[in-house]
C-alpha cells in the first residue's frame, strides 16, 4: 500500500493541479483571463496619412496573425475565441424615445466592427449588416446587428433606427438589419468585451442613483473607418484568449513569465513593432495566476501530508497484522526452525503472506450465506461433501 501511494501520488497531484488551474481560469472569466491590445487616440490623430486608413479591415487583420503568434508555446492561445476589430472607446448617447429607459435616462451604445460575427452566431431574424461603399467620416447611415438579449432589453427589432448626434450635420442613423444569437455566449469571443453579447444595466452616481442601459451595435467588419463620424474615439483592438485546456499547472512559472513579457517586456516590444508605437495592453491574467499560485502553495502541502499519513497508517496496519500472525503461528514457526528453515526465509515469507491477507480479504469474507451462488472455489454448506476415502 505504501509503495502504491508513493507511485500514484505525483501523478495524482499533477492532475489535481491541472484541474485546479483550469477551474480557477474558468471562474475568473474571459474579461480577466484574456490579453487585450488596443491602440490609443494618438494612433489615429498623430498619423501622417489619412485617419481612415488606420481603421480599415486590413489595418486590423494584418497585425492580428502576428499577435497570435507572439507568445508561442509559452502561452497557448485559442484562435477560435480570440477576436479583433474596431470599436468606439467612448459610449454614445441616443435621443430615440422608443428605446427602453428604466428611469427616464436614454441608453448609451458602443459601435463595434468585429470580425467573425457570422461564424460565432446564429441569425435569428433579418440579415447581417453591410458596410457602405465609402465608410469614412462623411457617412450618413450605417447598418448594424444586435444580439437577441440586446433587442429584447432595449425594445429593438429589425428595421429599428438608432440616431447618434454629431457636432456638425445630421445625426448618424444606424439601421438594425438583423438579430443574432451567440453560439457560445460564455466564450471569450462574446464575453471579453463588456456588453457585446448582452446589455448592461448601469447606475449613475449621485444622491439619487438612476439606471440606464448600455448596449452594443455590431457593424460590418469593413465599417471601421465610419466610426470617425461620431465622437466615440475609435480604436483598433485585438483580444487574445488563452487555450484553457492546454494550460498546465506545472507550467505556471512559464505562463507567468510570458504574461509579464506581454505586459512590459520583449513580447510587448515586438507587438508595438508589428502594430503601432501607440499600443496599450491590459490583462488580469497575471493576477489570476498569482491567486492560484498562492492557493496551491497553501493547499498542496496539506494534500501531500494527508497522502503520506495514509501510507503511514497502512504500514502500521501491516506491522500489526504481521505481529498477530506470528503470535498465532508460533508453534508452526518453531517447528520449521527446528527442521532447518532459516530466519531470513521465515522473515521474508511471513510479511508477504501478511500483506496478501491484509490487503485482499479471502473469498469466505466476501461471500454471504444465503446468496444464490458461492464464489469460485468455495462450495456452499449445503453442497459440501465429505472427501472420498
Amino acid at each position: 500500500m505504501t509503495a502504491f501511494l508513493a507511485a500514484a501520488l505525483p501523478p495524482a497531484l499533477d492532475r489535481y493541479d491541472e484541474r485546479g488551474m483550469r477551474r480557477a481560469l474558468e471562474a475568473a472569466g474571459p474579461t480577466r483571463t484574456t490579453v487585450q491590445f488596443q491602440t490609443s487616440d494618438a494612433d489615429v490623430y498623430l498619423s501622417d496619412g489619412p485617419w481612415e486608413e488606420r481603421l480599415t479591415r486590413e489595418a486590423v487583420e494584418g497585425p492580428y496573425a502576428k499577435l497570435l503568434a507572439l507568445p508561442g508555446r509559452a502561452l497557448p492561445l485559442d484562435r477560435e475565441q480570440s477576436s479583433a476589430g474596431v470599436r468606439t472607446t467612448r459610449s454614445l448617447k441616443t435621443p430615440d424615445a422608443y428605446l427602453s429607459q428604466p428611469d427616464g435616462l436614454p441608453p448609451v451604445f458602443h459601435l463595434v466592427a468585429q470580425g467573425g460575427v457570422a461564424g460565432h452566431s446564429r441569425l435569428a431574424a433579418g440579415r447581417l449588416p453591410k458596410a457602405p461603399g465609402d465608410p469614412g467620416r462623411a457617412v450618413s447611415a450605417l447598418e448594424a446587428a444586435v444580439t437577441a438579449e440586446t433587442a429584447e432589453a432595449l425594445n429593438i427589432r429589425v428595421g429599428s433606427v438608432v440616431h447618434f448626434p454629431r457636432a456638425e450635420g445630421d445625426p448618424l442613423a444606424v439601421r438594425v438589419t438583423g438579430v443574432v444569437v451567440p453560439r457560445e455566449p460564455d466564450g471569450a469571443y462574446w464575453s471579453a468585451l463588456p456588453g457585446l453579447d448582452r446589455p448592461n444595466l448601469m447606475v449613475t452616481q449621485g444622491p439619487v442613483p438612476s439606471q440606464y442601459w448600455s448596449g452594443t451595435l455590431l457593424l460590418a467588419p469593413d465599417a471601421g473607418p465610419a466610426l470617425l463620424s461620431v465622437p466615440g474615439a475609435p480604436a483598433r483592438y485585438w483580444t487574445l484568449a488563452p487555450d484553457l485546456p492546454a494550460l498546465q499547472g506545472r507550467d505556471l512559472e512559464r505562463l507567468t513569465s510570458a504574461v509579464a513579457s506581454l505586459e512590459g517586456g520583449p513580447l510587448l516590444e515586438r507587438a508595438t513593432t508589428a502594430v503601432s508605437p501607440h499600443l496599450d495592453v491590459t490583462t488580469d491574467l497575471d493576477a489570476v495566476l498569482g491567486e492560484y499560485d498562492g492557493l496551491w502553495s497553501a493547499v498542496g502541502p496539506l494534500v501531500a501530508v494527508a497522502a503520506f499519513g495514509t501510507g503511514t497508517v497502512a504500514a502500521l496496519v501491516l506491522c500489526m497484522a504481521g505481529g498477530l500472525a506470528a503470535e498465532r503461528r508460533r508453534a508452526e514457526l518453531t517447528l520449521l526452525r527446528a527442521r532447518g528453515a532459516s530466519l531470513r526465509g521465515l522473515a521474508g515469507g511471513l510479511p508477504a503472506e501478511t500483506a496478501v491477507v491484509a490487503v485482499l480479504p479471502p473469498p469466505s469474507v466476501c461471500w454471504r450465506p444465503g446468496s444464490p451462488s458461492a464464489p469460485d472455489g468455495l462450495s456452499s454448506p449445503r453442497s459440501r461433501r465429505a472427501p472420498s476415502p
